[in-house]
Formats: C-alpha cells, sequence, structure tokens
C-alpha cells in the first residue's frame, strides 16, 4: 500500500515542535508525499499558534517543493458538548480542521461524556477530523463514535504518533485496533496521521503499519492512499 499524504503536520508555531513549513514541505517532496497538511496547535493549548497565524495563512503558496500544501489547524475540544477553541469565521477560512482531546483543555470524563463530546464536535461541518480518538486518556464508545463519523462524514485520525513508544498516549493500541476494525465493519474510511512535531516524522506511518500488519485492511478504507479521496472528503 503506497501513502501519498499526511494530513497532522505541526511547525515550530505550535510551540513544542521543532520545524519550519518549508523543512516539512521538503522532507515530504524527497521521501515521495504528494500533499501535507499544516496543523499547528490553536492558541488554548499551551505554545499553540495566535489566530491571527490562522487568518494569515493564505501567503503560503498552494505548493512548495512540489508538494501540494493544505492549510489547516488542529483545534482544541473544549467541553462535553464539542465546541473548539476556534470560532467558526476561521475554521471556515481554512481547508482542513482536525478536532482533538488536549488535557490542558479539558479534562477527561466519562466515557458516555467524552463520546457526546467527539460526537457533537462532528456534527459541526467545518470539522473534517477527530485526531487521535484511540486516546486511552479519553475513553470512547467505539461504536458510537464511528457509526457517527459515517453519520457526519467525518474521518477518524490513526495517530502514528500516539503508539510510539514512550508517547503520553501509551497503552491506546487496542482501542486504535478497535476503531480500525469497526471501521472496516462498516466500511467507513479512516485517515493516517503522522502528528509530525519534526520534519523526520512527516509521512512516518510506521508504528500503526505495525498494528495492522496482522489483519486486511482494504485500500480503499485508508485515505492516504489518494489525494482524490481526500478531497472529496474535504468538499
Amino acid at each position: 500500500m503506497k501513502f501519498v499524504l499526511d494530513t497532522h503536520c505541526h511547525t515550530v508555531s505550535s510551540g513544542h515542535a521543532y520545524s519550519t513549513l518549508l523543512e516539512n514541505a521538503k522532507y515530504a517532496s524527497d521521501t515521495g508525499l504528494e500533499l501535507i497538511a499544516i496543523t499547528d496547535h490553536s492558541d488554548r493549548l499551551p505554545g499553540g499558534a495566535h489566530l491571527f497565524h490562522f487568518h494569515n495563512m493564505s501567503v503560503i503558496p498552494k505548493k512548495i517543493y512540489g508538494v501540494e500544501i493544505l492549510k489547516g489547524v488542529e483545534t482544541n475540544i473544549i467541553d462535553y458538548s464539542g465546541n473548539v477553541d476556534l470560532d467558526e469565521e476561521t475554521l471556515e477560512m481554512l481547508d482542513i480542521v482536525i478536532a482533538s482531546f488536549h488535557p490542558p483543555c479539558i479534562n477527561p470524563g466519562s466515557m458516555k461524556e467524552n463520546t457526546n463530546a467527539l460526537i457533537k464536535a462532528m456534527e459541526n461541518p467545518h470539522i473534517d477530523i477527530i485526531g487521535h480518538p484511540g486516546d486511552p486518556r479519553y475513553p470512547i464508545d467505539v461504536k458510537e463514535v464511528v457509526s457517527a463519523a459515517k453519520e457526519y462524514k467525518t474521518l477518524l485520525e490513526i495517530n502514528n504518533h500516539s503508539l510510539r513508544p514512550g508517547s503520553f498516549r501509551a497503552g491506546g493500541s487496542d482501542i486504535v485496533l478497535n476503531i480500525i476494525k469497526e471501521c472496516i465493519n462498516i466500511n467507513m474510511p479512516f485517515i493516517m496521521g503522522s502528528d509530525a512535531h519534526i520534519c523526520f516524522d512527516v509521512g512516518n506511518f510506521r508504528y500503526i503499519e505495525e498494528l495492522i500488519k496482522d489483519i486486511e485492511v482494504p485500500e480503499h478504507l485508508v485515505v492516504n492512499t489518494s489525494v482524490e479521496t481526500l478531497k472529496n472528503f474535504l468538499s
């Protein structure tokens, strides 16, 4: 299976990442990717990018080093009603929006609260992807979340960074595997995200590939194999 895109990449604008936009694009080009999304953290997360960062993304070229660049954000879910920390006008300006749980922005709730927060976030038409829903700190009802993702045409992210040894989201591999299996069960595509915080991780799905090596995943369910498939979801 060939992967041609990565929709979860951070730059120095996230505050705790270590590469620039140009460095990410160059590494993506060198490794054969066709598209990457720049999805820096919004500012409710300490060190995240200021609102002006997202309002000024129109200055970024559509392609850099031959790689298509989507201008986006990883916005923070801030309550169990699925609200996020960027206003609708700003979200509407962006090419791609990931919404995620982060402990500085929302405390882990019960399974019911966390599940409701994700489903309510999916109801927002500007949110395209739910970031790292397999975080074990935020237990969810996998079947309900995957079913809602299909209903609202929102992609669930399988996050490579979460699966690496030593990750602060360690221990979630069983949840992630259950999400993938449920997506296969109901024929719902999913997206893999490197969650790169340095350019050398852009397009790195190593730990996801290790996790799914023993299960048969239909290629058409892995959005990273086709730019056209991704754009159909985003439209």
